[in-house]
């Protein structure tokens, strides 16, 4: 998986580049913390279910 991801930021209110800043494996799967180049908005991954809000 990439450093790096495209997703929309909805502190930002349009798509950015947001950043790998942690990455473990757990029993649900890999949990991924990824954090926003331009604000502090961060949202985490479990297995590829995410915690972001909507844009």
């Amino acid at each position: 998986m990439s450093l790096e991801a495209e997703h929309a930021c909805p502190d930002c209110g349009e798509t950015r580049t947001f950043w790998k800043v942690a990455s473990m494996n757990l029993h649900l799967g890999e949990k991924t913390k990824w954090h926003c180049s331009e604000c502090d908005y961060g949202f985490i991954q479990v297995n590829g279910i995410s915690t972001a809000q909507p844009a």
